[in-house]
C-alpha cells in the first residue's frame, strides 16, 4: 500500500484536536544554554507538556475519532507498554469508547496505573507474556474474536497525520525558517508525519531522524534499502526501541529524512540528567534523542535555527539509578574491576591508601573471603573525578599487583555480574 500524508487531513486533524481540547499547542521554547554551546538558536518543541506527557495523544485521538459508529460501538484495542497506551486510554475516555490495552506482564506497575487513570473506567488492561511481541499476538487474537479495531502505534494513516500536526505548530511558532529539525524515530509515525509537512511547506529544512544505537531499525532498513527486522534490541530507550519499522512509515522516512543517525544510550542518559539539573525538565529517554543528536552536527548548526522535538516525559523515577550509571559509564567516569586482594590483614587498607587516587570513590564492592587461597577476587566499582584518571589508577593497581580484570570492556561478563 503506497501512502503519503495529505496536508488537508493534517490540518483537519489539528482542528479537531484543538477545538475539542484534546491536545494543546505546546510551546516552542528557546534553550539558552544549548544555544550558547552550539552558537545557534536552539528551540525545544515541548510535547512532554501534553496531558499524557507525550505527543501520542495526537495520533491516537485522530485515529479513534475517525472510526465509524459501528467500530466505535464494538471498541478498540492496542498493544503498548508506554505512551501510546496512555494516548489510547485518554482518547477512549474522551470519546466514550470501550478500550482494551494489552501490555507485557513485565510492565512496571506505575505505567499500568497511569493507563488506568487516563482511561478512567473506559479501558481494561490485560497483562500477557514477557515481551511486546507477546502482547501483539494477544491483540490480534482478541481483535479477531471480538471484532475490535486495532489502534496501531505508528503504522496507520490517521496516526501519522495526527502526529504530523506538530509540524504545523512548529511552522507557525517559529518566526524564521527552520534550518534543522531533529526528530526521534521509533516505528516512524512521528518522523513520517512531521517530515511530510516540512517537505511540502518548508522544503529547505534539513530533517534529521534520530534512533537509539541499541535499536537502529530505521537506520538499518534505509541502509539495506528494505524493511529489516532486528533480531535483538536494547530496550532501554523504550519509547523508540522497535525491532521493525512500519510498512507505511519506512518509504516516507527513506524519502524525506536528510539523515538518519543513532545516539548511544549513555549519551541519552547524560542529556536526561543535564536537562533535569540545568533546566528542571523531566524527560524520558526517547524524549531527548533529538537533543542528544545535536552534538554530531555541532559545526553545521552554527548560526542556524534548530528545532528539537522533546517528545515525552514519562520517565519512571525507579530508573534514576540506572540512568545515572549509564551516564557515568558513557562519560568514562565509572569503572568496574575484578581486584585480586591478598588474603592477609591490611590488604584493603593498602588498596585504599596506595592505589586509589585522592578523588577516586568506591561505589560498588563485592567480596567473599576464600579459604586456602593466596588471593581473593572482589568486584569493585570506582567513580573518578576526571576521565583521564583511569590510566593512572590502572597503573597503580598493576604495580601493587591488585589488578585482575577490567570489566567495562567485557559486556557479557559485565551484565552478569552487575
Amino acid at each position: 500500500m503506497k501512502y503519503y500524508p495529505d496536508i488537508k487531513n493534517v490540518t483537519k486533524a489539528r482542528k479537531i484536536l484543538y477545538e475539542k481540547g484534546v491536545a494543546q499547542k505546546t510551546p516552542l521554547i528557546k534553550n539558552f544554554a544549548l544555544s550558547d554551546l552550539y552558537n545557534a538558536n536552539i528551540l525545544f518543541k515541548r510535547e512532554d507538556l501534553q496531558q499524557v506527557r507525550s505527543y501520542k495523544i495526537r495520533g491516537a485521538y485522530n485515529k479513534i475519532s475517525s472510526l465509524g459508529e459501528a467500530q466505535l460501538k464494538a471498541g478498540v484495542i492496542c498493544a503498548s507498554a508506554g505512551n501510546h497506551a496512555q494516548g489510547v486510554a485518554l482518547s477512549c475516555k474522551l470519546l466514550n469508547v470501550s478500550g482494551t490495552i494489552v501490555m507485557p506482564a513485565t510492565t512496571p506497575k506505575q505505567k499500568v496505573d497511569q493507563v488506568k487513570m487516563f482511561g478512567n473506567g473506559f479501558v481494561d488492561v490485560i497483562l500477557v507474556g514477557d515481551t511486546f511481541d507477546d502482547s501483539k499476538i494477544e491483540v490480534a487474537r482478541l481483535a479477531s474474536g471480538r471484532g475490535l479495531s486495532i489502534i496501531h502505534p505508528f503504522d496507520d494513516p490517521a496516526i501519522i497525520e495526527g502526529q504530523a500536526t506538530i509540524a504545523l505548530d512548529i511552522l507557525e511558532q517559529c518566526a524564521d525558517e527552520v534550518d534543522y529539525l531533529f526528530v526521534p524515530v521509533g516505528g516512524g509515525g512521528l518522523a513520517s508525519g512531521v517530515s511530510s509537512v516540512f517537505k511540502e511547506l518548508s522544503p529547505n529544512t534539513k530533517i534529521i531522524g534520530v534512533e537509539p544505537a541499541g535499536a537502529p531499525s530505521m537506520s538499518v532498513s534505509i541502509n539495506k534499502g528494505s524493511i529489516t527486522t532486528l533480531n535483538h534490541i536494547d530496550k532501554f530507550v523504550d519509547g523508540a526501541a522497535v525491532k521493525r519499522v512500519g510498512d507505511l512509515t519506512f518509504p516516507i522516512c527513506r524519502q524525506n529524512l536528510d539523515s538518519m543517525i543513532t545516539v548511544e544510550e549513555g549519551k541519552v542518559c547524560e542529556v536526561i540528567l543535564e536537562l533535569y539539573n540545568r533546566d528542571a525538565i523531566v524527560a524520558e529517554p526517547a524524549g531527548v534523542l533529538s537533543i542528544a543528536a545535536m552534538e554530531q552536527f555541532s559545526k553545521e548548526l552554527r548560526g542556524k535555527n534548530v528545532v528539537c522535538i522533546l517528545s515525552g516525559s514519562n520517565n519512571d523515577i525507579t530508573r534514576s539509578a540506572e540512568i545515572k550509571e549509564r551516564a557515568l559509564l558513557y562519560e568514562g567516569l565509572k569503572h568496574y574491576f575484578i581486584v585480586r586482594f591478598p588474603q592477609r590483614a591490611g590488604a584493603l587498607r593498602e588498596f585504599l591508601n596506595e592505589v586509589l587516587g585522592p578523588d577516586d570513590d568506591i561505589t560498588h564492592f563485592e567480596y567473599t573471603k576464600k579459604h586456602n587461597r593466596e588471593k581473593g577476587p572482589a568486584i569493585v566499582g570506582i567513580e573518578l573525578r576526571h576521565k583521564s584518571d583511569l590510566e593512572k589508577l590502572m597503573t597503580r593497581m598493576m604495580d601493587k599487583k591488585f589488578f585482575g580484570e577490567y570489566l567495562n570492556d567485557n559486556p557479557d561478563l559485565f551484565q552478569v555480574l552487575l
